[in-house]
């Protein structure tokens, strides 16, 4: 089953000097293995499932698929992909065999190289003059800027998350430090705490209460870049996370992760993820994004029951390979992140 560890302490120092530490190591070529179970177990037989869910990773500049492959039980009578408006690899399933267990397990292999952010060039332009180049919109695509900059259903502009923003990314903030900023004062600002809110949690909700987990913290940040005129989307995906020193990492104890990403005036993304304090970088499996955490839910359906309870069980391996499996105690330490 999926487990969650408490937020550890930073992996790197929000700044010394001028910016934010940038860690080469952190940078370089990997290759990972991703695997996601996730398992129904219900009371009574259902008769039929259908769901949607995002499984196959995307194909993007900092990586590329290498392999994938999914398996649903009970053999499905349809399953379907097609790409979806934001460009993600949605899956349709659709089991008409009764059954007690639905079982829905990925396997994805990846190459993924995340270059470090140009800080210098982003800081070229300050807050307000990347909103109004965006607002001007040439070099970029409108449309997509235009999505990424209206509110939606998780993400609405309410007056204090301008006023939250408002402190962190001031009209004449360079955009680099800013960005660095954002995801910092978060770290800062909130308390991971798994069970404290739900996907129905509103921003106003959260920064009244400080307390939440990644999908929560990455709805604020984007947010935040929407209040400013700055483009901002939710993106899912998986980090990599390593065990400490002497110990070994638990099967299944992975989890599936969220940040943002904001868009610069000449039409380039960079993910920066408040929940652990940095800038994506290459520990970082990229599976799909969108305006906020609904349009990018791993797994959502409907199924047809008598009975009226199920549980749920998720488990996800994030292994870099050719590095020794972290699961035989086999990795050096590192960076735990959730």
């Amino acid at each position: 089953m999926s487990t969650t560890p408490e937020r550890p302490t930073a992996p790197e120092p929000v700044s010394t000097g001028s910016g934010p530490v940038i860690h080469p190591e952190h940078h370089t070529p990997r290759r990972y293995e991703v695997r996601h179970r996730t398992t129904y177990t219900y009371e009574e037989y259902v008769t039929d499932s259908f769901g949607r869910a995002l499984l196959r990773p995307r194909e993007t500049e900092q990586q590329r698929v290498i392999e994938h492959d999914v398996e649903v039980s009970p053999q499905p009578h349809i399953l379907t992909e097609h790409v979806d408006h934001f460009g993600n690899h949605s899956s349709f399933y659709e089991v008409r065999t009764p059954h007690t267990v639905l079982e829905v397990h990925k396997r994805s292999v990846l190459e993924v190289e995340w270059p470090a952010p140009d800080l210098q060039r982003l800081d070229a332009w300050t807050v307000a003059e990347a909103a109004e180049a965006v607002g001007a919109g040439e070099g970029i695509d409108r449309v997509e800027a235009a999505q990424y900059l209206l509110p939606s259903s998780l993400v609405d502009i309410e007056p204090e998350v301008i006023a939250y923003s408002a402190g962190i990314l001031p009209p004449d903030r360079p955009l680099g430090s800013a960005l660095a900023a954002l995801y910092a004062h978060i770290y800062r600002d909130f308390t991971y705490a798994k069970g404290t809110t739900s996907v129905k949690t509103t921003l106003p909700e959260l920064l009244e209460g400080r307390r939440g987990v990644c999908q929560d913290f990455a709805h604020l940040a984007v947010g935040c870049l929407r209040a400013v005129g700055i483009p901002g989307r939710y993106v899912s995906g998986y980090i990599e996370t390593r065990p400490a020193p002497g110990q070994t990492k638990l099967e299944g104890s992975d989890a599936s992760h969220a940040w943002a990403a904001a868009m610069s005036p000449d039409g380039d993304w960079i993910d920066l993820d408040p929940t652990n304090n940095h800038f994506a970088d290459s520990r970082y499996v990229t599976t799909g994004w969108g305006r906020d955490f609904r349009d990018v839910s791993p797994i959502k359906g409907v199924v047809f029951s008598d009975g009226g309870s199920s549980t749920l069980e998720v488990g996800v391996d994030v292994i870099r390979l050719g590095e020794g499996d972290p699961r035989e105690g086999r990795a050096a330490g590192g960076p735990v992140a959730q």
